[in-house]
């Protein structure tokens, strides 16, 4: 049964965090992961509460907004992205009141709040599904996800050949009430997440109220989970490959990315726009091309859209810069602002994935050269907040985080690490528990240690070892945030003006700002475009009006 809510926040409160309208446009948002950000009660897992405990240090920071991983009642099968009651908070997180109470503690301190919303499928543990099992086939509560026949003479085999992103068949038979085997259910992701079948007008309903139910509640936006993937082809048609995870991302599959999703999301934002406070979506969506996920940002439709091309983008000057044109270039023609994203709590942290050689992919599990990932990790950062759009940021990379790759087989999490042939299934790397201070049961993080092992010397990067000491990540990325948000031409419009610079470096002009990015393993000599504003790296600039460059390293100048 749902906790009950709160009295809605009030207009006042709303008001305070922003003084404008479109804030979302070049807005820097910072993902919590709250099993992993604070543990307020010493139980190990991270709750509401500690999300609530550490607000202004995100003000401090200087992020506009905090977007919360799910907090929701869960069995927990998939860290929560198996939500049983979307209108509960689940007690390992706190309750309702605790969620009420970071919405308001985060607009007094003039952060916005985005919570997630899982709405492709739901937990096997949902009341809905748990009923469409007990009242067995020809139930309607099994018309509101997807449940079929099986093929074969006795029904033994899958409705189809579709695949689950986590490995193995997308299809799980159920034993139905009288102990037969029967139906089989779809689940694109792991057994304990059934996918909601969206043609029902039901599944519409429940959503659009959730939505309300949030809204009341005072909550800026909505993260989409798999925003993509709501919508199946009709019949649900084999695929017929049988290396489908290779696709996905290349090409339109009939499980993702369906052109039908779209009038989901114009239902949506009538509602949204009932609200005022200028409140947003924001959409996880994996599509083959930037121009398939401005679909999804049309003027009618969600806000912002995760731009994973530009994540996936190795650290090569061209294919970035082809990357930001695209990017760019698709995004004007809805008016939506363009989104970059370098890490989040499903891929390797940045700062290990350029640790490494090119081509492994976004779940990497080798350490490689920690020195040279974390100073790419550090110019990476200065190029896109300096790119014009919004920018997300993901907890502990402000700390130079790498990811924890050698976690005992025992203690991982993932789903997908226990089912073959699907994702790589090593996300908890980038999930161990952030270091709050240099010593401590876990590192400040709580007082009874973590739910994810963290490494020894994990205090060496945490927030108080790099607070107030000259060239830390930490105080990298503050100052880049003030900069930020003092220079007009940084985050804002839609366009970059592209500079002449040698092999391997990056320039652009904005106003009277420019930023200089070597991705190359050699130094190199550029025009001082005027005074230095900040440096991820050391930057000699000479008489001669010329600058050296260091590699990996990112410059931003100001025109005197």
């Amino acid at each position: 049964m749902s906790q009950h809510s709160a009295d809605p926040a009030p207009a006042s409160a709303l008001a305070t965090v922003a003084d404008r309208r479109d804030w979302w446009r070049d807005a820097v948002i910072y993902q919590v992961y709250p099993r992993s950000f604070a543990d307020s009660n010493g139980d190990g897992m991270g709750d509401l509460e500690g999300v609530r405990s550490r607000l202004p240090y995100l003000r401090d920071l200087g992020v506009d907004a905090v977007w919360l991983s799910p907090f929701y009642a869960s069995p927990q099968a998939d860290a929560g992205y198996d939500v049983a009651d979307y209108r509960a908070v689940d007690p390992m997180f706190g309750n309702l009141l605790d969620a009420d109470a970071l919405i308001r503690d985060a607009h007094d301190l003039a952060l916005r709040v985005i919570v997630d919303l899982v709405p492709n499928h739901s937990s096997d543990q949902h009341e809905w599904f748990k009923r469409a099992l007990a009242e067995g086939p020809g139930s309607p509560l099994r018309e509101r996800y997807h449940f079929r026949a099986g093929k074969g003479a006795n029904g033994e085999l899958p409705p189809n050949d579709w695949e689950s992103i986590f490995g193995g068949p997308a299809w799980t038979r159920v034993a139905e009430p009288d102990g037969t085997p029967g139906e089989w259910y779809l689940h694109l992701f792991a057994p304990e997440q059934p996918d909601f079948n969206w043609d029902h007008p039901a599944v519409g309903d429940e959503f659009r109220s959730i939505l309300r139910f949030w809204l009341d509640m005072g909550v800026d936006g909505f993260r989409i989970d798999v925003a993509h993937g709501l919508v199946k082809a009709d019949g649900l048609p084999d695929l017929g490959s049988h290396d489908q995870v290779k696709l996905l991302g290349n090409d339109v599959m009939p499980f993702f990315d369906q052109d039908g999703v779209h009038e989901v999301y114009r239902a949506w934002r009538i509602v949204l726009d009932e609200y005022a406070g200028d409140r947003i979506f924001v959409a996880e969506a994996w599509t083959p091309t930037i121009e398939r996920t401005a679909n999804y940002v049309r003027p009618d439709e969600l806000h912002q859209a995760f731009n994973f091309q530009y994540l996936s983008t190795h650290w090569d000057a061209a294919e970035l810069r082809s990357c930001v044109d695209r990017t760019l270039d698709a995004m004007r023609p809805v008016g939506a602002p363009a989104t970059w994203v370098l890490s989040n709590h499903d891929v390797t942290r940045h700062a290990t994935r350029f640790a490494n050689p090119p081509g492994l992919g976004t779940q990497i599990r080798t350490a490689g050269d920690r020195e040279l990932g974390l100073r790419r990790a550090r110019a990476a950062t200065l190029l896109m907040l300096a790119l014009p759009g919004s920018a997300y940021l993901y907890q502990g990379e402000e700390l130079g985080l790498p990811d924890v790759v050698d976690l005992p087989d025992e203690v991982r999490q993932d789903p997908a690490y226990f089912r073959g042939a699907g994702q790589d299934g090593f996300r908890d790397g980038c999930r161990v528990p952030i270091p709050w201070t240099r010593d401590g049961s876990s590192y400040g993080f709580g007082s009874g240690g973590s739910w994810l092992p963290q490494p020894d010397g994990w205090g060496e990067l945490s927030v108080e070892a790099q607070s107030g000491v000259a060239g830390s990540t930490l105080e990298l990325y503050r100052s880049a945030l003030a900069v930020r948000s003092e220079q007009a031409d940084l985050g804002a419009g839609d366009r970059v003006e592209w500079l002449k610079a040698p092999e391997g470096v990056l320039a652009f002009r904005r106003g009277a700002f420019v930023c200089t990015t070597n991705t190359g393993g050699e130094a190199a000599t550029v025009p001082a475009h005027g005074r230095v504003l900040l440096a991820s790296g050391e930057v000699t600039v000479t008489d001669d009006g010329e600058a050296k460059l260091p590699a990996d390293t990112t410059v931003w100048w100001i025109a005197d």
